[in-house]
């Protein structure tokens, strides 16, 4: 088992850890963000995103709960940023990870993601073969302890709506990970951030620093955008701000 972890440790890092994906996310963020803006990374694994936006001039707090990532990034982050070693949720309370230890990425506090991701597209080859006792706080938590963010990147496998029910108040900027094999998880977020405020959106295919849409467009067209993509299709971020 710890053979398992170590080499999904190294895996995660071969393939996230890199600093020239670091620097085409700096630039994407810097169009994002002001200098000064406040960051918040919910689900930071190898910490690419959170060195990314700090680049970019935000201050940044990064929250990851999962081991062996968490220690990772305590012995490796820059002082700066702030890491929350918590799930981030509903509520404040201890929950359960199902981890993957060859695929740590895929690794979710979601109750039923691993049950659900183990018959879809894509998914075959991952098993998720040891649970993770975490603690869980909420972005209402978050914010009364550090401010209201500019910016929230939700990379969290299936539990994106789970993080926005812990919220009270809409946000400026925030960008939550969609996977064409759950758009109901990504449709039950539309919902959650319909309630919050008026919402546009715009999307990022996989890895890419760039949007896919030339402008940004209500959720009925992001709903519709959903609805035509193969479950097969590959992941992204869906970015969604204020007006």
């Amino acid at each position: 088992m710890r053979i398992r972890v170590f080499r999904g440790l190294i895996r995660s890092l071969a393939i996230y850890y890199n600093p020239r994906r670091i620097r085409q996310l700096r630039r994407f963020y810097r169009e994002l963000m002001q200098p000064g803006a406040l960051a918040f990374d919910i689900g930071a694994h190898v910490g690419n995103r959170a060195r990314a936006m700090r680049a970019a001039g935000a201050r940044v707090v990064a929250c990851e709960p999962q081991e062996p990532f968490a220690t990772f990034l305590r012995r490796s982050l820059p002082r700066d940023i702030v890491l929350v070693e918590k799930a981030v949720g509903p509520a404040e309370r201890m929950a359960q990870m199902d981890v993957s230890s060859l695929h740590p990425t895929v690794s979710s506090v979601s109750r039923d993601f691993a049950a659900q991701a183990a018959q879809a597209p894509g998914f075959g080859h991952v098993r998720w073969d040891r649970r993770q006792q975490v603690r869980m706080t909420t972005l209402d938590r978050l914010i009364a302890q550090h401010g209201l963010p500019d910016f929230v990147k939700i990379d969290v496998e299936g539990f994106e709506a789970d993080v926005l029910a812990g919220l009270s108040q809409p946000l400026p900027l925030l960008s939550v990970e969609y996977l064409p094999a759950f758009r109901d998880r990504t449709l039950a977020v539309l919902d959650l951030l319909a309630a919050l405020g008026d919402y546009r959106f715009n999307a990022v295919a996989g890895e890419a620093t760039e949007f896919l849409w030339p402008d940004w467009r209500d959720a009925g067209a992001v709903r519709n955008w959903l609805a035509g993509l193969p479950a097969d299709g590959g992941s992204g971020d869906l970015y969604a701000r204020l007006g």
